[in-house]
């Protein structure tokens, strides 16, 4: 387990809560929960996609999950509000609990990969129109931090 506290100099404030988050290395006993909160979260924010997709994305994810390194995320409360998957310098997946999405952990989680796993590119569905939203609001805030970033599959356009 990897705590993240963040001080006060680079503290993510909601509500006067201090974010802090916990990296737990996922394990296949975990894999039931991240279905669980993939499905959510996609149902949450991928209405482009239909139902026939959605079902067959769900049958392959679990051997995606086996090649990634896949991360669980906890909050202060010990509860999970999301997982992500890094393929080398590229983050592959970020699924948050659809309950913890706008509480700004998308955007801490993003900032403590950049920070401790180097991440230089994101794969985006450019269909998704709140996250390529989200990922260009943090990429373009953090552009001096994070030059060199590529958005992978993420189309360019005025949203």
């Amino acid at each position: 387990m990897i705590p993240f506290k963040h001080t006060r100099n680079g503290a993510l404030t909601i509500k006067g809560d201090v974010i802090i988050l916990n990296a737990n290395t996922a394990t296949k006993s975990d894999y039931p929960l991240i279905l669980k909160i993939w499905e959510a979260s996609v149902r949450k924010t991928h209405h482009f996609l239909k139902e026939s997709d959605l079902l067959f994305y769900k049958e392959i994810i679990p051997q995606a999950l086996d090649s990634v390194n896949l991360i669980v995320w906890k909050n202060q409360n010990h509860k999970v509000v999301g997982f992500s998957g890094i393929d080398k310098d590229e983050l592959v997946m970020l699924f948050l609990d659809p309950q913890f999405i706008g509480q700004g952990y998308g955007r801490e989680i993003l900032s403590t990969l950049v920070r401790k796993y180097d991440i230089k590119r994101i794969d985006v569905n450019s269909q998704n129109v709140q996250v390529k939203r989200f990922y260009l609001k943090i990429t373009l805030k953090s552009i001096q931090k994070i030059q060199s970033m590529v958005l992978v599959n993420l189309t360019l356009s005025p949203i």
